[in-house]
């Protein structure tokens, strides 16, 4: 993690999340892989944002850790440069579904 305010977080480097959070991502360098949280509940949110709008370059990984994204048991590939989404959990078969992209 590069720099904290709050609930809002600069990363440069593979971080896992904590629910609640908002995530700046910059994948200048590299590319990142944020980790979900493995305990989940209804209503956890996760904020991505590309800090530097650079995911079309270098890729976000969106690890699932042992829980769904929108179903599928696959982790999350993020490719768009400028992207920005929330991730919100709903149960262990859906698991983190997008929310407000």
């Amino acid at each position: 993690i590069q720099k904290t305010v709050g609930q809002y977080y600069e990363i440069l480097t593979n971080t896992t999340a904590t629910a609640g959070s908002y995530y700046f991502i910059n994948t200048t360098s590299a590319a990142v892989t944020l980790t979900l949280p493995a305990t989940a509940t209804l209503g956890d949110t996760v904020r991505v944002i590309d800090g530097a709008g650079t995911f079309g370059t270098n890729n976000l990984t969106i690890a699932r850790n042992g829980n769904p994204i929108q179903g599928s048991a696959t982790d999350m590939t993020v490719n768009t440069s400028g992207a920005a989404f929330d991730l919100v959990y709903y149960n262990a078969t859906s698991g983190w579904r997008l929310f407000s992209v």
